[in-house]
């Protein structure tokens, strides 16, 4: 099967790296879902496709909300015969304040949605992947850095990231009598909106503020389509992409 014939959901697809994943794929071939709370960002992804634009079906969902969820994936296989990638991004995070300052509303929400979102769209994809013809897919969850070192002021998204590095695993797993493969993409200061108070300086383990140098998001759609890209019987389990002198290794 090339490209060409293959068929991707993007969540988060409105921006940052869900927008720079999507283009990508559309440009390589791929008929791709976008998927995101906010119709009106979906479409801007759309039309930034340019020539590819027909192969972009936009489809607000929320990935927190279960029904949505199953709205989502319905309307996706309305409109399309099958599916190979599910790229799970979308992802939030609560204020950079103390632990004991964070409501549970807060925490409540990034749990929602970086956590049980991706665990919705898995268990979606993998009914679908499991019962279509060829059988089999390929998941790829949106893991970040901070699956491995937290930042200072980030217990929410910090725990979440680690619990997706659990579920990559078990998907991982559970997925081989089914032809599905799973992996994860740790990202460090990808140059998005989201990483903007990067270039003015961040908070740091030992309480100072430092500029942290970012990365084309280029090269991590670059990456995700690399692990995409790969035969059902070949896997990128877990792959780092990060600016090269940002403070990792050797963090906190």
């Amino acid at each position: 099967m090339t490209d060409a014939s293959k068929v991707a959901l993007v969540t988060g697809a409105g921006s940052g790296i869900g927008r720079a994943v999507s283009l990508s794929l559309l440009a390589a071939g791929y008929q791709v879902v976008l998927a995101g709370r906010r119709l009106p960002t979906l479409l801007e992804t759309a039309a930034l496709s340019g020539e590819q634009q027909g192969r972009a079906f936009a489809v607000a969902a929320d990935v927190s909300d279960p029904a949505s969820v199953a709205s989502l994936f319905a309307e996706a296989q309305k409109r399309l015969q099958r599916l190979d990638l599910l790229f799970n991004n979308a992802g939030t995070s609560a204020p950079a304040v103390p632990m004991d300052e964070l409501t549970f509303e807060q925490w409540k929400s990034v749990v929602d949605i970086n956590l049980t979102g991706v665990f919705l769209c898995t268990q979606a994809a993998f009914k679908w992947m499991k019962t279509q013809r060829p059988q089999g897919g390929r998941i790829i969850n949106n893991g970040s850095i901070s699956a491995h070192a937290p930042r200072p002021f980030s217990a929410p998204y910090s725990a979440t990231k680690h619990a997706v590095t659990g579920l990559t695993k078990a998907t991982s797993l559970d997925g081989r009598a089914h032809r599905i493969a799973c992996g994860q993409i740790d990202i460090g200061n990808a140059a998005t909106d989201m990483t903007t108070s990067m270039a003015q300086g961040i908070l740091q383990a030992n309480g100072s503020l430092m500029v942290e140098p970012r990365m084309d998001v280029q090269h991590v759609a670059q990456a995700v389509l690399h692990m995409a890209s790969l035969p059902l019987e070949a896997n990128v389990q877990f792959m780092t992409v990060m600016a090269t002198a940002m403070p990792f290794v050797g963090r906190g």
